[in-house]
């Protein structure tokens, strides 16, 4: 079993909640309170309605969540939604803490940005100056630029993303930020590197982009996905007799093609 206060200890360490960006992010305990020692764990994206008929069968002490289970104030936000209320409620009966770390460990050493920098190959990996939240690094080899966004979408493991090829046509200096970091794809472009990845962009970002002359391959917010091997992993390097779930997967959105 894990000590509770030692898995804390080791997040507030490696992934401090300074770290989170205060303007949008609720990181730290959701649901509670926390159980002294932790023997089983779910690990998920995101923890949503229909995932309680596998917490009921899994019965673990605490979920871990990426993106925060109670995404504002906790008052305001269970008036407003009556189902979350509801579930909110139904975890604290079954005594399954739930517990969110966001952009603190999108940021922190050894998190998302960093695992998926890695996934990527990229050499000499490193923070943006102007944003210490992405990651930059450099290509084992140039690529062109078709190339290279094949690369990183099988790479990344998702069957579909969004190029703008507006910059050069050879690439070899990476910059990316997971999930729904497309305002940092200036801040790429200003520090030298020739593409961006991230997600989410709005229309008038990517017309942004190819007025600026840049390249930046979007791709779907799952690839975040990473989080649960990585999380698994470091859990288990606290303690290596946990009890590691994983049961819940993102499914992408179905692509269409028209005949």
């Amino acid at each position: 079993m894990l000590n509770t206060k030692t898995l804390l200890s080791h997040l507030g360490k490696d992934f401090p909640k300074h770290l989170a960006k205060k303007y949008h992010d609720y990181v730290g305990l959701m649901v509670g309170p926390l159980p002294k020692t932790i023997s089983k764990v779910v690990i998920t994206l995101d923890l949503e309605y229909q995932h309680q008929p596998m917490l009921a069968q899994l019965k673990p002490d605490l979920v871990i969540t990426h993106h925060p289970f109670l995404y504002g104030s906790k008052t305001t936000l269970l008036k407003k939604d009556l189902r979350k209320k509801t579930f909110v409620e139904w975890l604290q009966a079954h005594h399954i803490a739930v517990y969110s770390i966001h952009t603190n460990f999108d940021e922190g050493k050894g998190g998302m940005n960093d695992a998926l920098a890695e996934k990527l190959h990229l050499l000499n990996i490193t923070p943006l100056t102007n944003d210490p939240m992405a990651r930059g690094g450099q290509l084992p080899h140039p690529m062109p630029i078709d190339a290279f966004a094949s690369y990183a979408r099988t790479a990344l493991g998702v069957p579909y993303g969004y190029l703008i090829a507006c910059g050069k046509p050879m690439v070899s200096r990476v910059a990316l930020v997971g999930g729904g970091g497309w305002r940092s794809y200036s801040i790429a472009q200003a520090e030298g590197y020739d593409v961006f990845i991230s997600g989410d962009a709005p229309h008038h970002v990517r017309r942004s982009v190819v007025n600026d002359g840049f390249n930046y391959l979007e791709l779907p917010h799952e690839i975040e996905e990473i989080f649960l091997p990585v999380m698994s992993t470091y859990l288990f390097k606290l303690d290596p007799t946990l009890v590691i779930e994983t049961p819940f997967h993102q499914a992408l959105p179905t692509l269409l093609y028209e005949n």
